[in-house]
C-alpha cells in the first residue's frame, strides 16, 4: 500500500507536527495513483449518513482486499477506486424494506458524479455495474472483472473478524437481541436475522464463502469462513440448551 503521508488542508505533505491533519487527504493517499479522485469522491462522502459498517474504515478495508485481489486478478483500478469509494454512497439501514435497492441507488448516484467530472460513457457504465451488483441483497450478477473484484472485496468484509465485528454492531445498533434463548440455531423455527442477531450467520454470513466470484477472493474467503465458523460453533456450544 506504500507509506502513509499526511496532508494539510491544502493537500501539501505534512512536513512537521505544526501542519493541519486531514483525514481525507490522508484517506485519499492510500489510493494512489488516483488520489486525487479519491479526494474528491472523499469529500462528497462528508456528511453522509452511515453507520459503523459501512464507514471510512469500511471503505479502507474493502480497497485493501480490491488491490489484494487485483494484484492477481488484474482489472481497472481508477474503476476500481472510484466504484470502492462509492459502492455505499446511498445509504440505507439494513432494516429498510428498500434495501435491496441501496447498490442501485448507489449506481445512479455514481454515474451522475463521474458524468460530472467528463468521464467517458464506457468507465461510467463499468463503475456502475460494479456498484449495482456487489450487493447480495441486490442479486445481481457480476458481468466484469471489475464488478467480479469489488463483489468479492466487500463480502470478505463480511467474514472473519471484521464481519463478526460488523454483524455484532449493527443488530447492536438496530436493538436486535443477540439470538433466541429457547431456539438459538432456529431448529424449531424459521431464521429470522430481522429479529436475532445470530440468526443472521445462517442467513448469510457462512453462505458467502461458497459464492466468491475469482480464484484469489474464494482462497482469502476460505480463511474467514472458518474463523466465522469457529466462532458460531463455540458461541452455539456455550448457549444451546440442554
Amino acid at each position: 500500500m506504500g507509506q502513509l503521508r499526511l496532508f494539510n488542508r491544502f493537500g501539501r505533505v505534512v512536513q512537521g507536527a505544526s501542519c493541519l491533519y486531514d483525514p481525507n487527504m490522508n484517506i485519499a493517499a492510500l489510493f494512489a495513483p488516483d488520489h486525487e479522485l479519491a479526494a474528491h469522491l472523499l469529500r462528497l462522502l462528508d456528511g453522509q449518513a452511515t453507520d459503523s459498517a459501512h464507514d471510512r474504515a469500511h471503505l479502507l478495508r474493502v480497497w485493501q482486499n480490491v488491490r489484494k485481489i487485483s494484484k492477481i486478478e488484474g482489472g481497472d483500478l481508477t474503476v476500481l477506486t472510484a466504484a470502492t469509494l462509492m459502492h455505499d454512497f446511498i445509504h440505507v439501514p439494513k432494516d429498510s424494506p428498500d434495501r435491496a435497492n441501496a447498490s442501485q441507488r448507489a449506481a445512479d448516484a455514481a454515474g451522475a458524479v463521474l458524468a460530472a467530472l467528463s468521464w467517458p460513457e464506457q468507465q461510467v457504465s463499468a463503475v456502475k455495474h460494479a456498484i449495482a451488483a456487489h450487493s447480495f441483497s441486490a442479486g445481481i450478477p457480476p458481468r466484469t472483472l471489475e464488478a467480479r473484484i469489488l463483489q468479492d472485496a466487500d463480502r470478505l468484509d463480511a467474514l472473519g473478524h471484521i464481519g463478526i465485528a460488523r454483524c455484532l454492531a449493527v443488530s447492536g445498533a438496530l436493538n436486535r437481541p443477540l439470538y433466541d434463548p429457547l431456539d438459538p440455531q432456529a431448529q424449531s423455527r424459521k431464521l429470522d436475522d430481522s429479529a436475532y442477531a445470530l440468526d443472521h450467520f445462517q442467513t448469510k454470513l457462512l453462505r458467502l464463502a461458497g459464492e466468491f466470484q475469482t480464484q484469489t477472493g474464494r482462497a482469502l474467503a476460505d480463511k474467514r469462513h472458518a474463523v466465522l465458523k469457529q466462532f458460531y460453533d463455540g458461541f452455539i456450544s456455550v448457549v444451546a440448551l440442554r
